[in-house]
């Protein structure tokens, strides 16, 4: 029996491995007859493996996808894989997934092979992840959107606005764009005729798939870069354009994608973002802690005269500073 059973695991471990096997490359692989292999397969489908069989000479066993997940058999470094993944993702947005992966990882690591047990412990306490403000996302309302996008169907949903007002919202769904924080969808809106990007936590109803919709030009060949463009410029009131004296790669690990669009510019950075207000950029910008330039909009360079010379004032007498300048031209910030 125990032979048996070892022999079933290292097929299944075979059919797991490449995805199509002929009965005489399975046999010879396990040092079994043809029979033998016959057999097995039988009984793997007995414990409910989906297993294929081709007939003919090209013929052959394939495991496919069933009604129930059937038990897997994963190598020293899938397991690892796994195990890590589901560490990550168990602060997810997805509301629920957090709790699932804690579940699936508790299961994992009680039959986790002792020789790997260090390894995992060292990489999971190497590894420290930021907690970052998130609004928990329905899963049922992303597996709606994922497969209209796959269908090309229409959806209809109701939507809340920044602002609280709902309303029912027809859409042709094309992309799921996740930003770490949270998830976006970029679709058509038939209403409005135009192209928008909807937060998928402000879904206040899971959508109802529709009619298929054909295919229509995109916005932007870069969906992901549209996203980012669409939340972190688009609904604000002042469009900002400031030139960092520092490289991308400085600036980036101080200012996420969700605020701001980063450029490299010849060794420092094109930063742009929007804002609704002049005080949260120049407060935003400064805090960074390199110098800088206001090039764009020219209101943001007089409010930053006005600050200054505010600063300045408050300082007192005795602060060695120099009174800014006219107000003509970029505005930059010394360290």
């Amino acid at each position: 029996m125990l032979e048996t059973s070892a022999r079933l695991l290292q097929l299944l471990s075979l059919l797991q491995l490449r995805r199509e096997w002929t009965g005489p490359a399975l046999a010879e692989r396990m040092s079994v007859t043809e029979r033998t292999v016959r057999r097995d397969i039988g009984k793997l489908r007995t414990l409910g493996y989906p297993i294929h069989a081709s007939p003919g000479i090209a013929g052959g066993y394939q495991l496919g996808a069933g009604a129930q997940l059937p038990p897997l058999l994963l190598d020293d470094d899938e397991a690892l894989a796994v195990a890590i993944g589901l560490s990550a993702v168990t602060a997810s947005p997805v509301s629920g997934l957090g709790e699932a992966s804690v579940r699936a990882l508790t299961k994992l690591e009680q039959v986790l092979p002792g020789r790997l047990r260090p390894k995992f412990a060292g990489l999971r306490t190497a590894v420290t992840r930021m907690a970052a403000v998130s609004t928990p996302v329905n899963p049922e309302v992303l597996t709606a959107f994922s497969a209209a996008i796959t269908e090309r169907r229409v959806v209809v949903f109701r939507y809340e606005r920044h602002d609280g007002e709902s309303s029912r919202r027809v859409v042709e769904p094309v992309r799921l764009v996740d930003t770490g924080r949270r998830w976006y969808l970029v679709a058509w809106d038939t209403g409005r005729q135009d192209w928008r990007t909807f937060r998928v936590d402000r879904c206040r109803s899971v959508p109802s798939p529709r009619d298929r919709f054909p295919g229509r030009p995109l916005p932007a060949s870069d969906l992901a870069a549209y996203v980012q463009k669409s939340i972190t410029r688009s609904p604000y009131s002042h469009d900002v354009v400031v030139r960092i004296h520092a490289p991308v790669a400085d600036v980036s690990q101080l200012v996420p994608p969700n605020i701001a669009e980063l450029e490299d510019d010849a060794g420092r950075t094109m930063m742009r973002f929007g804002a609704d207000s002049l005080d949260w950029p120049l407060m935003h910008v400064a805090a960074l802690g390199f110098d800088f330039d206001i090039l764009e909009p020219l209101a943001l360079q007089e409010h930053a005269l006005t600050v200054a010379a505010r600063l300045i004032h408050a300082a007192g007498p005795t602060a060695h500073a120099t009174a800014p300048g006219d107000g003509h031209g970029p505005v930059s910030r010394s360290s």
